[in-house]
């Protein structure tokens, strides 16, 4: 948070928080734990940012769009917006829901990532897939400050472990163990979180991703999704954040 004068004495202000989900239900679903609602503010182009408050907590939340690209352009704008302004986030969070792997992330339960993982940024080889790292440029993940993941896990019964982004959607088993092979540690995939947290990176603020599971990571099954839970679950993950993030100090986040 951040101190400022005010009348001769400090004053607290809000802490800002950015929240990028992909699709305007979960943006929605976000929103419903915010008790007195959320106002629409219009940002240059076409970004529409609803604005919530809950304590010392200003929330901005944004339906960035489907994929890391969209996301990432989405988010890149609300932060520069934010900085023009004089008002900087001082976190960033990609939200929504996500594929399950199981049984480590059953369908309907709340995952926090502590590594933001881009699964298929890179190339195919003979000997296999080969990260864009070993390439010899760009990154492949981002980390979330430790302390700031444990106290979401906390509060909200999250579990923390690596949110891989993809952009094709695992539809096979073999796909899915494939995934794990490269990922022991990965619970969830989704697609977004890599570029928002792209976005942030070059912002250097802070990121964190949370997910509820609607359904398993594999073979596509549309009679075993639970999209509705999930957003549900989402809303109640929520509505439990704010003593962790009005207690977490955002300049200790390296």
């Amino acid at each position: 948070m951040v101190l400022q004068a005010q009348e001769g004495r400090l004053t607290t202000s809000a802490v800002r928080v950015l929240v990028a989900t992909a699709v305007p239900a979960e943006r929605d679903a976000v929103a419903a734990a915010f008790r007195d609602g959320t106002a629409g503010v219009r940002l240059p182009g076409p970004v529409l940012l609803h604005r919530a408050r809950e304590g010392r907590t200003e929330y901005d939340l944004l339906a960035a769009g489907v994929g890391p690209a969209l996301a990432a352009a989405g988010t890149a704008t609300a932060l520069t917006a934010a900085a023009l302004e004089g008002r900087p986030y001082a976190l960033v969070v990609s939200a929504g829901i996500a594929g399950g792997f199981q049984p480590a992330a059953p369908v309907g339960s709340l995952v926090v990532a502590d590594e933001i993982v881009a699964a298929d940024l890179g190339a195919e080889t003979a000997e296999g897939f080969v990260p864009v790292t070993e390439l010899g440029f760009g990154t492949v993940s981002h980390r979330p400050p430790d302390s700031l993941v444990r106290a979401i896990a906390e509060v909200t019964g999250a579990r923390p472990g690596a949110v891989l982004t993809v952009s094709t959607v695992t539809g096979s088993a073999a796909r899915a163990d494939e995934l794990r092979a490269r990922h022991p540690r990965a619970l969830a995939e989704a697609m977004e979180g890599f570029g928002v947290a792209e976005a942030a990176a070059a912002h250097a603020v802070p990121v964190l991703e949370m997910r509820a599971v609607s359904n398993p990571v594999g073979p596509r099954d549309r009679a075993a999704w639970r999209i509705a839970d999930a957003l549900a679950a989402l809303t109640g993950a929520f509505g439990k954040l704010a003593p962790a993030l009005e207690s977490w100090n955002p300049h200790d986040h390296r």
